[in-house]
């Protein structure tokens, strides 16, 4: 780190504290040359999580929209808020820890219904009828048979 009065590439860190519930690190340093002391914050980098939609467009990746999705889905269902928070975070938890930048509509989906499957299949059967885009009741029937 360079030192702010002198320039000085070398410093000791001489107290560090967790600032923001973890989200950053105040530290403390103080200058090998000039015994100058300054502060540094370090905060983590987050990437921002994209979403490649079925037509390529790309748009930010938006919690807000994913919970509307299932709180429509199990509109009227007895399933908790916390529940559907938890849902909400395993999904995005999951984007992020990908490791890519960009998932894609398809991706996200396919979780989505997962976890609706295993919470409650009328949920599931309406996320699914949107998601993909039953023409029919003939097709709405086999999704049905397979559960």
């Amino acid at each position: 780190m360079k030192c702010p009065y002198c320039e000085h590439q070398e410093d000791r860190v001489i107290d560090s504290r967790s600032k923001h519930d973890g989200a950053s690190i105040r530290r403390r340093r103080e200058c090998l040359k000039c015994g100058k002391r300054f502060t540094t914050y370090e905060y983590i980098e987050v990437t921002p999580l994209v979403v490649v939609k079925t037509d390529n467009r790309s748009e930010p990746f938006e919690r807000g929209k994913l919970k509307r999705g299932i709180v429509t889905a199990l509109a009227k269902r007895p399933v908790s808020p916390e529940a559907i928070e938890k849902i909400v975070s395993d999904i995005e938890e999951q984007c992020h820890e990908s490791g890519r930048q960009q998932v894609t509509s398809q991706a996200i989906g396919a979780m989505v219904m997962k976890a609706l499957k295993s919470v409650d299949e009328v949920a599931y059967i309406r996320f699914a009828s949107v998601y993909r885009r039953f023409e029919d009741a003939g097709e709405f029937r086999k999704e049905l048979d397979r559960m």
